[in-house]
C-alpha cells in the first residue's frame, strides 16, 4: 500500500502595508446581557424585586394568610427574595456607575449560589401556595369565605418573579462553569 507522508512546509506570512492588524482580536463573550453588572442584570433585578414585592404586598394584606403555612412560606420566600433582589441591585448600579464588571470568581459563585436558593425556594413558595389556592376555590368552593383574589394574585407574582430569578441564576452558573 503507497500511503503518503504529511511534511511540513513552512509558509512565510505575508507582510500588511496598511499598518493594520492581520487578525482582529477576538471578542470575548463574558458580559452576556443580564449577567451581573450589565443593565440587562439590572433589570432582571429590578424586576424580580417589583414581582416579588408586589407578591409580598399583596398576600401579607390579606386577614387570613397566617392560618395556612404554604401563605406563611410564601410570605417568607418573597421575603427573602425582595431583600437578595434589592442588595443585587444596588451592587449593581454600583457597578454600572463605576463601570467595572462583575466577573471575581467569588462574587459569581455567590450570586450563584444566592439566586439559586431564593429562586428555589420561590418556586416552592408559589407551588405550594398554588396547591393551596386551587384546594380552597375548587376542591372546597369556599373562594366567598376567602381572600381567593388575593391568593390568586400573590401566586402569580411569585411566579413571575421566579420566572425573573431564574435567568439570572442560569447566566451566573453559566458564567460559573464557562471559567
Amino acid at each position: 500500500m503507497n500511503v503518503s507522508h504529511g511534511s511540513v512546509h513552512p509558509v512565510e506570512d505575508v507582510p500588511t502595508t496598511d499598518g493594520a492588524v492581520p487578525h482582529p482580536p477576538r471578542v470575548r463573550m463574558k458580559d452576556l446581557p443580564g449577567m451581573p453588572g450589565t443593565t440587562g442584570g439590572l433589570a432582571l433585578r429590578l424586576s424580580q424585586l417589583f414581582f416579588s414585592a408586589a407578591a409580598l404586598v399583596v398576600m401579607a394584606t390579606t386577614s387570613d394568610f397566617p392560618s395556612v403555612t404554604a401563605f406563611c412560606y410564601l410570605v417568607a420566600a418573597t421575603g427573602l427574595q425582595c431583600l437578595w433582589s434589592c442588595s443585587l441591585a444596588i451592587v449593581d448600579v454600583y457597578a454600572l456607575l463605576v463601570r467595572r464588571t462583575l466577573q471575581n470568581h467569588r462574587v459569581v459563585c455567590l450570586f450563584t449560589l444566592g439566586d439559586g436558593m431564593t429562586s428555589t425556594l420561590t418556586f416552592a413558595a408559589a407551588c405550594a401556595s398554588a396547591g393551596i389556592t386551587v384546594l380552597i376555590d375548587n376542591d372546597l368552593d369556599s373562594c366567598a369565605h376567602n381572600h381567593c383574589a388575593q391568593f390568586e394574585t400573590a401566586t402569580a407574582m411569585a411566579f413571575i418573579s421566579w420566572f425573573t430569578a431564574l435567568p439570572s441564576f442560569l447566566l451566573n452558573f453559566w458564567s460559573l462553569a464557562s471559567r
